[in-house]
């Protein structure tokens, strides 16, 4: 899933524009179906089979209808489509991720959906992923998967440690990695040096990187940098794995945390599937799953992620209109209750929380912990200022960094991406 958008060659994405495009020049005969294309930024191997069936399944019920699906790594996709977009290539349909909808928006690519059939049944959805679908008091994108970040941990380990329920605090998960490692001499926690993760670090303090209200960048006020130091130090202590600055960290941690080689992690639903898929997790009812802990503020916080289905503003109105049917079937209570059950993946809408889907211990799991999703303010360039953070970030969790001065580059680095908020 994660989370930085990678640069990518320009002839690249021109020739997948060529090649994916909608629009008029999308090579559909007169009087014949109109074929629209679906930019897919899921993975690959464990979520595009079901979107693929899902498109077969759409087709057959729309026979003037043709979907042309393509599945686009999500860490070129942003790049791709911003490329497209303002060629007037871009696909019809986009899997956007929530922080690219109002940064698209504001460049007028997508379509407004308020009205459309697209979003005909609005008030089944989470209110918190409609208002990350919209900008400047439109909607560009029905909610289509979500996710938010949790405490996951290995049960049968914690309760060898006879620890008998998840910490609830960043100071209960220091006492509790420490117990772990005595009594299994297995690590307790292993943390992740990269922004989005540290972000429940600030929500716990009450801060964020900017204050949108005021305009004002916040990465170096009093309580970031509280919760920053807390997050530094859980790099260091009995049973805390040191931090990992490799460019593989991420699969490191993963791999570590599903073969039982430490106790929790923290992590999104998007790698459920992979859990199972370890040695520790072969019983699925040994994946805990537990709010992220709380900073000094007695409050818990994780950053609100996911995707919405948006439409290209630049089509012609039949590609449009073939797109809107598209988007209201694959986010219907039926087609979510799919995904979820295939991909176990988190619906966006309550009715697709049946109880087959509930049965799921990773999906029912991350439910329970949505209450603590924190949605990004409706600033386009939010998402963005995540990137000089995670360089920062990274320098301060491997010591070439001090905390200040990490942090005040990133500060100098965010001004030029929001330059009317103040210091």
């Amino acid at each position: 899933m994660r989370r930085g958008i990678a640069a990518t060659a320009l002839v690249a994405s021109l020739a997948l524009a060529a090649t994916a495009c909608g629009g008029s020049d999308s090579g559909d005969s007169a009087g014949g179906p109109v074929t629209i294309t679906w930019w897919d930024t899921s993975n690959a191997t464990n979520e595009a089979p079901t979107y693929k069936a899902l498109v077969k399944e759409f087709e057959a019920a729309n026979k003037d209808i043709k979907v042309k699906y393509v599945n686009v790594p999500f860490d070129q996709a942003q790049n791709k489509f911003d490329t497209a977009a303002g060629s007037k290539g871009a696909p019809d349909i986009l899997r956007s991720e929530v922080g690219w909808t109002p940064a698209f928006a504001k460049k007028g690519f997508f379509l407004p959906l308020d009205g459309t059939e697209a979003l005909a049944d609005q008030d089944k959805f989470q209110p918190n992923l409609i208002k990350q679908a919209q900008y400047d008091g439109k909607t560009y994108g029905v909610p289509f998967v979500t996710d938010t970040l949790a405490l996951v941990y290995n049960k049968e380990l914690y309760e060898k440690a006879g620890i008998k329920e998840a910490p609830k605090s960043w100071a209960d998960l220091k006492k509790a990695a420490a117990t772990i490692k005595s009594k299994t001499g297995v690590d307790g926690y292993w943390g992740s040096t990269q922004a989005y993760y540290a972000q429940s670090f600030l929500y716990g303090e009450g801060a964020d990187t900017v204050d949108v209200a005021a305009k004002k960048i916040t990465v170096k006020s009093p309580a970031a940098v509280k919760g920053y130091e807390t997050w530094l130090s859980l790099f260091d202590g009995k049973g805390l794995h040191k931090a990992d600055t490799t460019a593989d960290a991420y699969a490191h941690i993963q791999d570590a945390f599903v073969n039982g080689k430490v106790a929790s992690i923290i992590q999104g639903p998007w790698e459920i599937t992979n859990f199972y898929k370890g040695a520790a997790f072969k019983d699925k009812a040994n994946l805990g799953i537990a709010t992220v802990p709380a900073g000094s503020s007695g409050k818990a916080g994780a950053p609100t992620g996911g995707h919405n289905l948006s439409v290209y503003a630049g089509s012609d109105k039949a590609h449009q209109e073939a797109s809107l049917k598209f988007v209201k079937f694959m986010t219907s209570a039926k087609s979510q209750e799919t995904i979820a059950l295939k991909n176990s993946t988190l619906p966006t809408r309550d009715d697709a929380y049946t109880t087959e889907v509930k049965a799921d211990p990773g999906i029912a799991g991350y439910q329970t912990v949505l209450a603590a999703a924190q949605p990004r303010p409706e600033l386009p360039e939010y998402s963005s200022l995540w990137g000089p953070l995670d360089t920062e970030l990274l320098a301060i969790a491997g010591g070439k960094k001090s905390l200040d001065k990490g942090l005040s580059s990133a500060e100098t680095s965010i001004a030029k991406l929001v330059p009317d908020y103040s210091k």
